[in-house]
């Protein structure tokens, strides 16, 4: 299942995931790991960049918004970004890759990083057989990770472009799936 995007189903009550798109980094037998891609924090890069004791004099960098990725450990980072690999870097779909360690973000404020990138704080996880039984419950829907929906769509838009991407229309979704 790895190389998914989870698509939070309308009905999804959990504030952490309500109308959420979560990129599925890690899934095997223990549990999954996801990023959720739609979700802003209040956080920048400068306030990254300065916990961290690296210097940015790019005000478009420092201002950059920084994604909430899910509500555990929210204070590990992630860059999902395009590109090589860097110290500590997996590739979780063809075109997109996650890097956890610092090279890439000192990289970044000295303008040698990716092309596309964007940092999250958090993720979401899923013990094991947690994500299968939610889906079977019909609370996501599941799409494989396209890098154009994940780069190149506004952010408030890739909920509704993941959607799309399924073949749905929006407006057809019911709050929550049923069974065959």
């Amino acid at each position: 299942m790895n190389q998914q995007l989870l698509i939070a189903m309308p009905g999804m009550r959990d504030p952490n995931f309500s109308l959420g798109v979560t990129l599925l980094c890690q899934h095997n037998d223990e549990g999954a790991l996801g990023i959720t891609i739609n979700r802003n924090s209040d956080l920048t890069m400068m306030d990254v960049l300065a916990q961290l004791e690296i210097r940015c004099n790019d005000e478009l960098i420092a201002n950059q918004p920084v994604l909430h990725g899910g509500p555990v450990q929210q204070e590990r980072g992630f860059v999902i970004h395009t590109g090589h690999a860097w110290d500590s870097t997996t590739e979780v779909a063809p075109g997109i890759l996650v890097t956890t360690s610092r090279d890439i973000l000192e990289a970044i404020a000295d303008h040698r990083g990716p092309d596309k990138y964007m940092v999250a704080l958090g993720y979401a996880g899923w013990s094991a057989g947690q994500l299968e039984d939610e889906l079977k419950d019909n609370a996501w829907l599941s799409t494989g990770a396209d890098s154009a929906i994940v780069f190149d769509s506004h952010i408030d838009d890739r909920w509704s472009k993941a959607v799309a991407s399924l073949g749905i229309e929006v407006s057809s979704l019911q709050p929550v799936g049923g069974h065959a």
